[in-house]
């Protein structure tokens, strides 16, 4: 008689979860992604009211490399199941109505766009800076991004003595502000390049300045998805699903079972049992860590303090028509305080009396469309202490944030006609979606040099079950949580 197939459960039809089912479908194990919403994705989350659709999570996408490896290893082709549209301008930024400063992904645009906005002192810092960044990448991909949970020994293994210089020389050792300052010297590139540290949910004063990378991972392309961030993972899963993966929505897990030391399997919330040769858990590794699958798997990672949570956010989406800004997809506006914004969000824990405003202009992410002319769907972002679970932001100081928003944005030049606010959502509803992180939307802060080791690899405590996403390593973001589903499947194959 043939052998039976391993069978591999996957809790989580996120991009890491729908990664890791489709490499063990291809390499012909039995696969059984299980999804407690009714929709993949998982941070890549909508609004819906109506007809429409409102993002909540992340707007764009990079490194597509990675899923046109992921796509062509299915036999399939990314560019013709999802339609990509590359940005043009990567960001408008502005500090008030006379001060604006557009990036590209052509570096040396940048440059010029930079000498016009502060002089040719601060075009030639970013021209080396851009510099470091490639070479931080091009140091950091295979080392620490492909690989297994790496340490600072294994880091300094793959180097060797010869390679000690190449680290000192991407500022392993730094923080991001630091870095920055060998590089511009005006405060306001700073706060713009700082910004990176929020990619990963961190405070530019703290987060190591290999985050630097971020300036070479956009200048290879930054886009947006047609049809919605979504439509990515719904790609995903539909290729996932030709290739055998059984695909279960609306199936909540409430315990990862644990027999001997090793991952037998899950029980439903409906009492279900389901068996398996080994398990991938992609919900956050928070909840993992504070036993919400059950007290035997929590000892799989060790739990996520409040103190080293990833900021959270509020958001705001509305429609609105634009007037008195030429709105790109992307556009961020800035105060001219920036350390106190992160001193309030990772210290004292309040909303930041004046924050650094985002602001997507969702149905601008085709840069050769007309631009709209009707009102337009945009999601706001600012940033929040990540404690959703012990604390309520009052709709008071929601509202007095809302003002500092809307003040900070006509004072650059940016009226929202017609508004309709549509949905708030803070660190509360976010605590909901991804219970037990307090609503930190990057799982651990990535701070000091330690912090980069410091997320749980695929290969947990317990045998024969794995973690995957962004929570796990190599970190928050799209293009990594779907690396780290990768790794989670090779463990995997290897364990069998």
């Amino acid at each position: 008689m043939p052998s039976r197939k391993k069978q591999v459960i996957v809790i989580g039809a996120g991009m890491g979860g729908l990664s890791a089912a489709l490499k063990l479908a291809l390499s012909g194990l039995d696969v059984r992604v299980l999804e407690r919403g009714h929709h993949p994705g998982g941070k890549l989350r909508e609004q819906h009211v109506g007809d429409q659709s409102f993002y909540t999570g992340p707007t764009v996408l990079t490194m597509p490399w990675v899923f046109e490896q992921i796509f062509r290893e299915a036999g399939a082709d990314l560019g013709e199941r999802v339609k990509l549209h590359q940005a043009d301008v990567l960001a408008r930024h502005a500090w008030s109505e006379t001060e604006r400063l557009d990036l590209f992904g052509d570096h040396e645009r940048s440059a010029q766009a930079i000498a016009a906005f502060a002089g040719a002192k601060e075009a030639d810092g970013f021209r080396r800076f851009a510099a470091h960044a490639k070479r931080v990448y091009a140091a950091l991909d295979g080392p620490f991004i492909q690989s297994q949970q790496p340490t600072p020994v294994t880091i300094f293994a793959r180097f060797g003595w010869n390679g000690l210089g190449e680290l000192m020389r991407i500022k392993a050792v730094f923080t991001l502000w630091q870095a920055l300052g060998s590089y511009f010297k005006d405060p306001r590139l700073r706060q713009l390049f700082g910004r990176y540290a929020t990619y990963v949910g961190a405070s530019p004063y703290h987060a190591p300045a290999t985050l630097m990378l971020v300036a070479d991972v956009e200048s290879r392309g930054v886009h947006a998805v047609e049809g919605g961030i979504h439509c990515l993972p719904e790609a995903l899963a539909e290729l996932a699903v030709e290739k055998g993966v059984e695909l279960s929505y609306g199936t909540a897990v409430a315990e990862i079972l644990v027999e001997g030391g090793r991952a037998r399997g899950v029980r439903l919330e409906n009492g279900e049992q389901l068996e398996a040769d080994a398990v991938i858990c992609n919900a956050d590794a928070a909840a993992l860590g504070a036993g919400l699958f059950g007290e035997q798997a929590k000892r799989a990672v060790p739990p996520i303090p409040p103190e080293k949570r990833s900021h959270s956010v509020v958001t705001w989406n509305l429609l609105a028509r634009p007037v008195g800004f030429p709105m790109q997809y992307h556009n961020v506006f800035f105060p001219r305080d920036y350390a106190d914004e992160f001193k309030a969000v990772f210290e004292d824990l309040r909303l930041p009396a004046h924050p650094t405003v985002y602001l997507c202009a969702q149905d601008r992410g085709d840069p050769s469309a007309p631009e709209p002319t009707e009102r337009e769907r945009m999601l706001i972002v600012v940033n929040a202490p990540s404690r959703g679970d012990s604390q309520v932001i009052s709709e008071e100081e929601i509202g007095r944030c809302g003002e500092q928003v809307t003040a900070l944005l006509q004072h650059c030049g940016l009226t929202l006609a017609e508004r309709e606010d549509i949905a708030v959502t803070t660190p509360v509803h976010f605590e909901r979606a991804y219970p037990a992180s307090g609503g930190a939307v990057f799982g651990r802060v990535n701070h000091g040099w330690w912090g980069s080791f410091d997320r749980p690899g695929a290969v947990t405590k317990i045998e024969r079950l794995f973690t995957a996403g962004g929570s796990a390593h190599p970190g928050p973001g799209i293009p990594m949580a779907s690396i780290s589903g990768r790794l989670a499947a090779d463990m995997v194959l290897k364990s069998l």
